[in-house]
């Protein structure tokens, strides 16, 4: 009994156990020893700010940590390191009466944490650098724990810088939420009316960028369309490039460089898909000139605007419709699966227009054919859309706008379209819907294979929930086919409606997913292929109506002549599968094309 209540007391969630701030096991990783549990993956809502940036020896850095959304905190640890390291360098004077010094890595008062577990929402603290300093820029780190199951771990502050100047070491003002690096890598906000992500634009550079394909493959990354173009010879080149500033530390000057009436970007992903990718713009304003901005993807919505961060050295510049933009960035690169400057990532490339200094729906985009990790310098190929992922699509639309909508007209009319007649001991209709439809599932489900296989994982938003639906809802209607009762069994109209309901929906939802997926892949301003299967829609739709009525006027007609109306029914099912025939040719010559 007496174990069980200590559980419960260190599991509760304003963390008893950890209240006293005696934390040193988390000196090394930053990271609160709550069992079972891991950092939350949001924007954090607090921030770490100093006084200055800079720091000098013998004068002492004045540090805070605080809410930035009047969320309090019960713990924290605080320590000042070296840019790139993992050690803390200096102290930390006697602090605020709620906070407490600790020995980290054996360095008395190199760290500083909570003394109690009452609620927090601001804390000051003054750091003294060591007498003997590197001269190397350091940041200040800083796990933040709002209850026993909810914590952040890395807030890092922005980077100081040394100097043995003591007027270069006046004090400037607090960096405000909006200039702030973005908190913990790997870190991105939920929603975006989150609070912390405002609209952040450095001063507009005017100083002229000269960018050059020279050293591509020796020190730097490079990226180009058309292939190995230069951007200092010609104007028509949409170019990028990353060189790692000194091999271990996570420094990168970047350049990039393209025609575009509005902005050029270039960005980092998980695979050849937009969403969740980490991304830089440099985007005209009002006024003529160019900004640089950080932000991250979701997908086809605007990207979220991030702080800028630990981004230096930033130069721009426009000659005619020309954009150059370099500059030098700290910040850790972070989609929604890997983060590190050390992993490999696709590349990615997008321009387009721009209204009043915000990113409009990109003229066109093209990304890296493989993973590029920007440590090994080398020339990276542009990527067409993965053959088996074409093929994906190519069967998807064969079996959806052809072979399943074939199958569900001759049920539908079977009675006019056939005229009762048999073969076999079989209803002609039956013989041609049945086959058809069994195609129909085979085929749905090699292509529901096929992009697992090949991205042996899950993106692209509700498009693959899309296609699971169809696939179990097909397989689903293909065992009540197959296990449907007599055609006189008194039960046979649970079957028939059944069938029917299904039969309907499955057709809605693989109509969903292919306009799901052709939004994926159509990168063309107007959005051509959304609008041709936007058209085959309303053809069939308009179809539908047309044949519903015709028949239903010929049930009221004498007419005796019943080849002239059969003649007519199948003219009109031959006009309406030839329509669909058109559109599903013109959706599969876009797809080959993307």
């Amino acid at each position: 009994m007496d174990c069980a209540m200590l559980l419960l007391v260190c599991l509760s969630p304003v963390g008893f156990c950890y209240s006293s701030g005696q934390v040193t096991g988390s000196c090394n990783n930053m990271r609160p020893q709550h069992s079972g549990l891991t950092p939350q993956t949001e924007s954090p809502p607090f921030e770490v700010t100093t006084d200055s940036v800079r720091y000098t020896p013998g004068e002492v850095v004045k540090v805070k940590l605080q809410a930035t959304a009047s969320t309090p905190f019960r713990g924290f640890l605080l320590q000042a390191r070296e840019v790139g390291g993992q050690s803390p360098v200096g102290s930390f004077d006697l602090p605020a009466e709620s906070a407490q010094q600790l020995t980290c890595s054996q360095k008395p008062n190199s760290a500083v944490s909570h003394r109690s577990g009452s609620d927090k929402t601001y804390i000051q603290v003054t750091w003294r650098p060591e007498a003997s300093s590197t001269e190397k820029p350091i940041q200040f780190w800083a796990s933040v724990v709002q209850n026993y199951r909810t914590f952040w771990v890395d807030l890092r502050s922005p980077v100081l810088t040394f100097t043995n100047d003591t007027a270069g070491g006046a004090s400037s003002p607090s960096t405000s939420p909006s200039t702030s690096p973005t908190a913990s890598p790997g870190t991105r906000p939920s929603t975006p009316t989150a609070p912390t992500l405002k609209t952040t634009e450095n001063p507009p550079a005017a100083s002229a960028v000269n960018i050059s394909s020279s050293d591509c493959g020796v020190s730097k990354v490079c990226f180009s369309q058309p292939s190995n173009c230069d951007p200092i010879s010609s104007p028509n080149c949409y170019f990028m490039s990353a060189r790692i500033l000194h091999p271990g530390e996570e420094a990168v000057h970047f350049e990039m460089s393209g025609s575009s009436d509005g902005y050029i970007a270039f960005g980092f992903s998980d695979d050849q898909l937009m969403g969740n990718d980490d991304i830089y713009i440099c985007v005209r304003g009002s006024d003529g000139l160019v900004r640089l901005q950080h932000a991250f993807s979701t997908g086809r919505t605007t990207p979220l605007t991030l702080p800028l961060g630990k981004v230096s050295d930033i130069r721009a510049s426009v000659q005619g419709r020309v954009i150059s933009c370099s500059f030098t960035s700290m910040n850790t690169l972070s989609t929604e699966r890997t983060t590190g400057f050390n992993k490999s990532y696709h590349l990615m490339f997008a321009y387009g227009p721009s209204n009043n200094g915000q990113i409009q729906f990109h003229s066109a985009t093209f990304t890296s054919d493989e993973k590029i990790n920007l440590s090994r310098p080398k020339l990276v190929g542009k990527a067409g859309w993965p053959h088996i992922i074409k093929a994906h699509g190519a069967l998807m639309l064969i079996a959806w706008m052809a072979m399943a909508s074939l199958g569900m007209v001759v049920a539908r009319y079977r009675n006019k379209f056939a005229n009762g007649k048999k073969l076999w001991g079989k209803d002609m209709w039956f013989l041609v819907h049945f086959p058809v439809m069994c195609v129909t599932v085979a085929t749905t489900a090699i292509a529901f294979i096929l992009p697992f296989s090949y991205v042996k994982g899950w993106s692209g938003g509700a498009h693959p929930v899309l296609g699971c639906l169809v696939m179990i809802l097909s397989l689903i209607q293909t065992m009540l086919a197959l296990l449907r009762c007599g055609p006189q069994h008194p039960l046979r109209f649970l079957f028939n409606w059944t069938h029917t309901v299904n039969g309907v929906g499955i057709k809605a939802l693989s109509v969903a997913a292919i306009f799901t997926g052709l939004k994926l892949i159509d990168s063309t301003s107007d959005q051509w292929l959304m609008k041709t299967m936007g058209g085959f829609v309303g053809w069939e739709g308009l179809f539908c109506i047309l044949l519903t009525v015709h028949l239903k006027w010929q049930a009221h007609t004498k007419d005796a002549l019943v080849s002239n109306r059969t003649t007519a029914n199948h003219l009109l099912l031959a006009v309406f599968l030839s329509g669909n025939v058109a559109f599903l040719v013109a959706l599969l010559v876009g797809i080959g094309r993307s």
